[in-house]
């Protein structure tokens, strides 16, 4: 059964039924699953907010209050990165929750952010870093183990931080690990990305580009404290380019492309059974499946663990599904014997966070040159 936030998320009116102890509920789940600003926006835009009790309405106000907070935010920091960008002649392409913010798109409704995510040629990231860290951006997070993880295994840099707003950017290269068992024709994202307007040298992903990006983030990270969120993510990115038909005709063949086949079928799977996407037969019969014990397996995990983490929404076997889904992601994204050492490492010696702003410096010049 699903959760009373996503009951209500896809049927906004049958708020109007709802008993105090209900509503005390549904405030709850919304706050674990980073939705309650999703939902006020849904219950504004079919004009039902007013209707709303006073006690919940009050956070239901508060959450859409920091949300639209949060999108002038998140335009002002596009502003700035694109000036310290912009000044190299270096492109970027926005990914994520500042792409829907700045095209204005449906998933943007009411969404909270924790960062901004861009995508830069490979060949331009050290010097997209060296930019940033000119406009007051700083790696400062992780010790020299951690620098070279990012560095030499990952698809990024390491989080960059502001030293003076504390928002904190992700400088991408690529869109899944260099390591990771998927190996993603990122080059090819490049082909037709969307001119951002009045940014020049700014960009989005083109819609097809957008939903596969949405799937592989979801389905190959295991980020899943934000999964339902990132679930009607895709949903409302579905709904919105779905409209055109031409969408359909082309998702499949380009995610054969980009090498995301696999992500997109789980990607409408649980977005057609968990949210009741619409989406053509067609699409459905004839994407690639994993074999039917391995459909059933990833069933049982992600009809778990695509809800909130909230106690209400616990069922035999949640805890096990949302770490079964854990363990795969680790295994998606190294090879077993440099998994083994960076657990290992992980586990044997935590994190050493660098405070010395110059240390932190250093780490990142002799990379950024």
């Amino acid at each position: 059964m699903s959760a009373l936030i996503t009951q209500t998320l896809l049927q906004p009116e049958r708020s109007l039924a709802l008993t105090a102890a209900q509503w005390d509920l549904l405030v709850r789940q919304g706050r674990r699953a980073n939705l309650l600003g999703k939902l006020a926006a849904e219950l504004a835009s079919f004009g039902l907010l007013e209707r709303v009790p006073q006690a919940p309405r009050s956070h239901l106000f508060s959450a859409l209050a920091v949300a639209d907070q949060q999108a002038r935010a998140i335009r002002w920091e596009v502003r700035c990165i694109h000036e310290a960008l912009a000044a190299e002649d270096i492109p970027a392409v926005l990914l994520k929750g500042a792409a829907y913010v700045m095209a204005e798109l449906p998933p943007a409704r009411g969404r909270v952010f924790s960062d901004v995510d861009i995508l830069v040629p490979k060949e331009r990231i050290d010097h997209a870093e060296a930019a940033l860290i000119r406009h007051g951006w700083s790696s400062s997070h992780h010790d020299a183990y951690y620098q070279r993880y990012y560095r030499q295994w990952m698809h990024e840099i390491p989080p960059l931080m502001h030293q003076k707003r504390g928002t904190v950017i992700d400088v991408h290269h690529a869109i899944l690990p260099l390591t990771a068992r998927i190996k993603v024709n990122t080059s090819a994202l490049w082909d037709a990305p969307v001119p951002l307007s009045a940014h020049e040298n700014f960009f989005i992903l083109q819609p097809i580009d957008m939903v596969l990006h949405s799937a592989a983030h979801l389905f190959h990270e295991g980020e899943l404290h934000n999964g339902l969120r990132d679930l009607f993510d895709l949903d409302a990115l579905l709904r919105h380019f779905g409209k055109n038909a031409a969408f359909w005709a082309d998702l499949l063949p380009r995610a054969r492309d980009l090498g995301l086949e696999r992500p997109l079928f789980y990607a409408l799977r649980y977005t057609h059974r968990l949210l009741g996407t619409p989406m053509p037969e067609q699409v459905l019969a004839n994407i690639s499946q994993p074999a039917a014990a391995v459909r059933l397996a990833m069933d049982f995990c992600y009809m778990r663990a695509l809800q909130p983490e909230h106690a209400s929404c616990r069922r035999f076997g949640t805890p096990a599904a949302r770490f079964a889904l854990y363990v795969r992601s680790h295994w998606l994204r190294m090879p077993f014997f440099l998994l083994v050492y960076h657990l290992s490492r992980k586990a044997l010696l935590p994190e050493k966070r660098v405070d010395d702003a110059t240390n932190a410096q250093e780490a990142v010049g002799g990379q950024a040159g």
